[in-house]
C-alpha cells in the first residue's frame, strides 16, 4: 500500500535546502497540558513541542531560527497563527481534524511513518507494528519506533497515538503523563 501525501503537508528534507527548511517564528503557548512552542517556515508548521517543568524528567527540544525575508515571516506567521487557533480549539474538545499546512524535515522513510499517523483516525490508538504494515514494511517496527520519536510536530501528526501492542502506554518524547492526557482527551475521558 502506498500512502497519499496528506493534504497541507510538504514533505522535506535536508536536501531542499536550510532557507527552505529551517524555521523562521517561533511562539510559546500556555496551555492546560503544558507550555508548547511552535515554530514555522514559509510552507508551514515545522515545529510543535512541549517545553519541561522542572519536574518533568525529559529534555526540551531546540528550536533554531534563521534570518528571512518580511514576506516569508509574514507566511510563517499566519501558520503560527492558524496552528494556535487550531491547537486551542483542539484541547477544548472541538476540533478533530488540522488543517494548518505542515512542513515536517525528515528522511523519506520518516515521512512514510508520519503520513501514517496522519492516517490514524482521532480517539484511536495504533501499535508500531500497526504502522509498519500500514507502509508496507512489516519488518520495520524498531525503525517505525524510531521515526515516531524523531517527529518534531507533536499532537498534530499523532505520535502520542501509538500504544504497546499489549495496549499499554508505550514512551513519549514528552513525558506519559501528556501522552495519557491527550489520548484521554480525544477519547472523551478528560477531567480537566
Amino acid at each position: 500500500m502506498t500512502l497519499v501525501c496528506a493534504k497541507n503537508y510538504r514533505a522535506m528534507t535536508r536536501n531542499d535546502g536550510e532557507v527552505n527548511f529551517t524555521p523562521i517564528v517561533r511562539q510559546e503557548l500556555t496551555t492546560k497540558i503544558g507550555n508548547i512552542v511552535i515554530a514555522a517556515n514559509r510552507f508551514g508548521l515545522s515545529h510543535l513541542t512541549f517545553s519541561p517543568n522542572e519536574t518533568d524528567s525529559w529534555a526540551s527540544r531546540s528550536i533554531a531560527l534563521i534570518a528571512a525575508t518580511d514576506a516569508d515571516k509574514l507566511l510563517a506567521k499566519a501558520h503560527l497563527d492558524r496552528a494556535k487557533n487550531e491547537i486551542e480549539q483542539y484541547l477544548l474538545g472541538q476540533l478533530t481534524d488540522f488543517t494548518v499546512p505542515l512542513a515536517p524535515v525528515g528522511t523519506v522513510f520518516q515521512h512514510q511513518v508520519w503520513q501514517a499517523l496522519l492516517a490514524q483516525p482521532f480517539g484511536q490508538s495504533c501499535s508500531y507494528s500497526d504502522i509498519a504494515n500500514l507502509i508496507d514494511n512489516p519488518k520495520a517496527v524498531r525503525a517505525v519506533g524510531s521515526a515516531n520519536g524523531a517527529n518534531h510536530i507533536a499532537i498534530i501528526i499523532p505520535c502520542h497515538r501509538i500504544i504497546g501492542k499489549s495496549g499499554k502506554l508505550t514512551g513519549y518524547a514528552y513525558g506519559l503523563g501528556i501522552k495519557q492526557q491527550l489520548l484521554m482527551l480525544e477519547t472523551g475521558t478528560t477531567n480537566w
